[in-house]
């Protein structure tokens, strides 16, 4: 299959996946999306793939979900926004719903959307450079995938959220429960593979029923109910929209994205 905005390799048993648009910071355009979803559909349905890292390309993780794409053709009205949050959602958690292993291998930054997805995995390996937050709030946004709360608690999550905190290091994040280990720079996808590799030697049963059973275990605790209902906030967010949005991608529409960035962290 071709592919415009990832790479998809085979390691031995293992699917590697690349966010491949580094030019981008590997910000989740439509096209990723549609492209990530069909590795998933592909490691699912194939018996020789035990599990699948995802990584990106450039010493960048992802910078989230693609605000330029946005700012050129913004969502209007309800309908439109549900169904472009719904894909965004529905592509970050088919990570924490596949029935194999995933892991992230994060260098750089991992922000907003590119956030969630490294959390949305079983597994996540940072590498000592990584950097995490969801500074959505901070440009009148909402949060796509609420899964901060349920990883690193209501005190940790609430500090990050409310104040659009960007700037996690890879061994506080490690700290609150955001990653599971930190390794040297470049070492990131290696010490992935090795893992995910140890992941995919376990009998496919017992590995796919094992998951199964901690996911359920969350989904008991509400988890799941939890998510949609945050989801379901985020639309409203966005489809009755906020002046601190609006200015923000109207700045990057005109002037680009980094203008617009810049525009957002001079008012703190």
């Amino acid at each position: 299959m071709d592919h415009r905005c990832i790479r998809f390799e085979r390691r031995g048993s293992v699917a590697l996946v690349t966010l491949d648009r580094p030019e981008r910071a590997n910000a989740m355009n439509r096209t990723m999306l549609a492209e990530l979803n069909a590795a998933c559909d592909t490691v699912e349905a194939d018996e020789t793939i035990g599990a699948l890292v995802v990584t990106g390309a450039g010493g960048v993780f992802s910078s989230g979900f693609d605000l330029k794409e946005q700012a050129e053709a913004p969502p209007e009205g309800v309908a439109q926004w549900r169904d472009v949050l719904r894909d965004d959602f529905d592509t970050v958690m088919r990570f924490w719903h596949l029935s194999k292993p995933t892991v992230a291998a994060v260098r750089g930054p991992a922000l907003a959307g590119g956030c969630e997805l490294a959390l949305a995995c079983d597994v996540t390996v940072a590498a000592e450079d990584a950097r995490f937050g969801e500074p959505e709030l901070r440009f009148g946004a909402g949060i796509v995938v609420m899964l901060l709360p349920w990883l690193a608690g209501p005190k940790h999550a609430k500090e990050i959220l409310l104040s659009g905190e960007d700037q996690i290091g890879a061994r506080s994040a490690c700290e609150i429960g955001l990653v599971n280990r930190v390794v040297a720079n470049g070492e990131e996808v290696d010490a992935a593979l090795a893992l995910a590799s140890r992941m995919a030697a376990i009998e496919p049963a017992l590995r796919r029923r094992t998951k199964a059973t901690i996911n359920r275990m969350y989904r008991m605790m509400g988890f799941d109910a939890a998510l949609e209902m945050a989801l379901d906030q985020d639309l409203l967010i966005e489809a009755e929209g906020t002046a601190t949005k609006r200015e923000f991608l109207e700045i990057a529409r005109t002037h680009g994205l980094r203008a617009a960035i810049a525009w957002r962290d001079a008012r703190g």
